[in-house]
């Protein structure tokens, strides 16, 4: 029996994808006059919904689409997986659960459990879900794929390595499973193997600065920077989920504590910020409108826009942390913001001179770092979360010599495994 929803459907499924929804919204209509009550047409316009922005709205679809369909398991897993978005944690795991129950046997009811799994943090219930589905299908790159990286942040590397062998095998020039072996390996501390699989990498694309930046740790070193291409990617990635992932999963509370911080030094909001590393904006959503002037830069368009929504920044821009200190007028700012960005810009002693000159007399740069020891060495990249250390008497140092007053005070960044990571916070002053 012909279903003639179906092409509309998987065409509105890819418009949304590709942001095109003004072409989505037809495709749906056209969709909905051929069958009125049809639930994925609900569903699919919920998505659309929640891409808009429109995230109660879609909420209302979905639901309606399901009351259509009570038993349907792939509308049940996709409302799942918007309420994992949104943090409605606990409801999504149970309706995925439910999915699943209905029709274990179907890809994407799978697909929709394990990316619940990921979205609630559940590393063990991701492997879970990809193991059981792997006995339904062996072959499925896409889910050994997802396992080996699984079984990486694991830590079960030899487990990871089987699989990422396999993946290889079958397909040698594909750069996802050979970049993830070179992941396993530097994170497993097996450098000479890594050192192999950069080369390799290398090789299929001898101009990629990601693939130079490995190289180079594997051979022992430790970069100055990160290239930007690899911090666009992978915050373009998590974008859509990174609020709920800090905030909720990793107890972020810094853009909090240094917004009480700014209202204190400044109760009339009258000040000209720069939002170095903005991200989805939530230190402008923690101080609210100012008085002044609000400026994001991220090297991440995709987190760029989720801050556009917040309608509080007066200029959002693309770009590097150097770039914008280079390019930026002199004395434009009284204070210049850079939360978590220092654990992926690495070496300070370029951008802290660069931010005393943007500053005005008398203004801040406000930063964290993630702290090392002080009888190591005073950058330190960490191979298991890929982030920077920093030694806190260096970075006092390059303050100080490039003309600030620096106040640094210890707190906990984040959780991470469930377990604090201890960073400090500089404070440095241009004296007026």
């Amino acid at each position: 029996m012909s279903d003639p929803n179906l092409l509309l459907i998987e065409s509105a499924r890819v418009l949304i994808d590709q942001g095109q929804l003004t072409e989505a919204a037809d495709v749906l209509n056209k969709a909905r006059a051929q069958i009125p009550n049809d639930p994925r047409v609900y569903m699919m316009a919920g998505v659309m919904s929640e891409k808009a922005g429109n995230v109660a709205g879609a909420f209302q679809l979905m639901r309606t689409g399901l009351e259509l369909a009570p038993n349907w398991a792939p509308g049940i897993v996709v409302l799942a997986q918007l309420q994992a978005r949104q943090g409605q944690l606990a409801e999504a795991k149970e309706n995925a659960a439910t999915a699943l129950q209905l029709d274990a046997e179907s890809g994407m009811v799978r697909d929709g459990a394990i990316d619940v799994a990921h979205h609630m943090m559940d590393v063990n219930l991701a492997v879970s879900l990809l193991q059981d589905g792997l006995k339904l299908q062996p072959t499925n790159a896409k889910w050994r794929l997802l396992l080996a990286n699984d079984l990486s942040h694991l830590e079960r590397y030899d487990e990871a390595l089987a699989l990422w062998d396999g993946l290889i095998a079958e397909s040698p020039h594909d750069e996802k499973a050979l970049t993830g072996r070179m992941h396993t390996l530097l994170a497993a501390g097996r450098l000479n193997e890594a050192a192999a699989m950069t080369a390799t990498l290398l090789a299929l694309d001898p101009a990629n600065a990601v693939y130079a930046y490995y190289d180079a740790r594997a051979k022992g070193q430790t970069p100055t920077h990160q290239p930007a291409e690899l911090n666009r990617k992978l915050f373009d990635t998590a974008a859509h989920i990174f609020d709920q992932q800090l905030v909720q999963g990793l107890r972020y509370q810094l853009p909090e504590q240094i917004a009480r911080k700014l209202v204190a030094l400044h109760p009339d909001k009258k000040i000209r910020l720069l939002d170095l590393g903005c991200g989805t904006g939530l230190l402008g959503a923690r101080l609210g409108k100012l008085d002044g002037r609000l400026d994001g830069v991220d090297v991440s368009p995709k987190m760029l826009e989720q801050a556009s929504r917040l309608k509080l920044y007066d200029s959002l821009k693309e770009a590097d942390l150097h770039d914008t200190l280079r390019q930026a007028e002199a004395e434009s700012y009284d204070v210049i913001a850079a939360l978590e960005v220092c654990v992926y810009v690495g070496d300070l002693t370029e951008a802290v001179p660069a931010a005393w000159r943007v500053l005005a007399p008398g203004g801040r740069l406000i930063f964290s770092c993630e702290i090392g020891p002080e009888d190591g060495p005073d950058l330190f990249l960490n191979p298991t979360t890929e982030r920077y250390v920093h030694k806190r008497s260096h970075v006092e140092g390059v303050c100080r010599a490039a003309g600030f007053s620096v106040d640094s005070e210890n707190t906990v960044l984040r959780y991470q495994k469930g377990q604090p990571v201890h960073g400090f916070v500089i404070t440095a002053q241009k004296i007026a």
